[in-house]
């Protein structure tokens, strides 16, 4: 086949290149089908859930989606005003339009899919939700039912139950006089306001008011439940070196405190103890002794009684109506002493009349003033 003057290189070369060919070529057109094999494969176990939608469904159906929220107050189980915080429990409802979720209701057979329960909920249910939190809560919290609906155009309905403790802070200015508002701050988490945005919806806000203004569970003892507002504005975050914004609900429950008991039990009886001080003005002016007696009984009840309004009530910055009330009266007490050592030295140089008529000056004098301080306080702190 080769001439004998064929070099044995060639030869080699030549019998090399024409056996490697054919075996490149058929191993080349065995592994170009793999891809497709493997893609096939994967295509028959991937079995399709019924509520499955496309890849983009952990995210929001649009940007920004528009949650239309509600927070109905069921109970108001507690106020602490010492930790200024309050336990609720409450309902959110929240609804938005998800085009994705939207269904054929003769295909299905029903006109609304129900995902009722954690477990539905949780392992079911494959669609986008808002992660509503209510960020002045303190702790975890406890849901006690969780529901969501969605109709055949893909507008769903999210309706959860909780137990909360929520901080928030309280002006005691006007204490017992006081009307507080009590906030809860709720925000998509996760959801900055560029891709979800939250609206009050009329229909929850006049459903809420009218059922807290019926129900006396949600007046809670020693308040009285006055109104209940939901407004919409926007918050920032600080989270790590950035501060996203994100859109936040506001619902502020509005209580006044019915303060004719703690007048009675606590306020009157100072009255009461501060007139009794007074009783110094009807003794005899040498009657020294017990002049102080009673003067210092009386300032010492005053200071004990500021201790058990204190145990009652928040550290605060600030002066109370209370504060100011027992400061004052602590104040009008005190100057018994200055009076009846003065009387006193009256009587010792020859005056008695004159200590007798300062005495009779003092029994209006020291009351009037002391409802003047009390009417200019209680009006001064109404005013601001």
């Amino acid at each position: 086949m080769y001439g004998a003057d064929t070099p044995r290189k060639e030869i080699h070369s030549s019998m090399h290149h024409s056996s490697v060919k054919p075996v490149a070529v058929t191993i080349w057109h065995r592994i170009k089908y793999v891809p497709l094999f493997v893609a096939a494969i994967m295509s028959s176990l991937a079995v399709p859930s019924a509520y499955a939608i496309d890849a983009g469904m952990p995210n929001p159906p649009s940007k920004p989606t528009t949650v239309k929220c509600g927070l109905f107050v069921l109970d108001i189980v507690d106020i602490d005003d010492v930790n200024e915080t309050f336990e609720a429990e409450i309902a959110i409802v929240a609804t938005w339009d998800d085009p994705r979720l939207a269904f054929d209701p003769v295909d299905e057979g029903t006109d609304k899919k129900i995902f009722q329960g954690e477990f539905q909920f949780n392992e079911i249910f494959t669609g986008w939700w808002p992660q509503l939190v209510i960020i002045n809560q303190i702790g975890r919290g406890d849901t006690n039912a969780i529901k969501i609906s969605v109709l055949p155009n893909g507008e769903v309905t999210y309706l959860e139950q909780r137990n909360v403790r929520l901080e928030t802070p309280m002006a005691l200015y006007d204490y017992p006089f006081d009307i507080q508002n009590l906030r809860a701050f709720m925000i998509p988490f996760g959801n900055m306001s560029e891709e979800v945005v939250l609206e009050v919806d009329d229909r929850y806000r006049e459903t809420t008011e009218s059922y807290a203004k019926r129900e006396s569970t949600v007046n809670v003892a020693g308040w009285d439940f006055l109104n209940l507002n939901m407004d919409v504005d926007s918050t920032q975050l600080q989270l790590h070196e950035t501060a996203p914004t994100f859109s936040r609900m506001v619902t502020t429950i509005v209580l006044e405190r019915q303060s004719w008991q703690i007048v009675w039990v606590l306020l009157f009886p100072l009255v009461v103890l501060v007139s009794m001080a007074w009783s110094t003005f009807w003794l005899d002016p040498e009657s020294i002794s017990d002049r102080l007696n009673i003067s210092f009984v009386g300032i010492l009840t005053i200071v004990a009684y500021q201790f058990v309004v204190i145990d009652n009530m928040p550290r605060n910055s600030y002066l109370t109506f209370t504060d100011t009330l027992l400061l004052v009266s602590f104040l009008i007490t005190s100057l018994t002493i200055p009076h009846s050592l003065y009387v006193k030295s009256l009587t010792e140089h020859d005056k008695t009349s004159t200590a007798h008529q300062y005495d009779k000056i003092c029994r209006w004098a020291f009351p009037l003033a002391y409802a003047a301080a009390i009417f200019v306080s209680f009006t001064l702190y109404k005013l601001n």
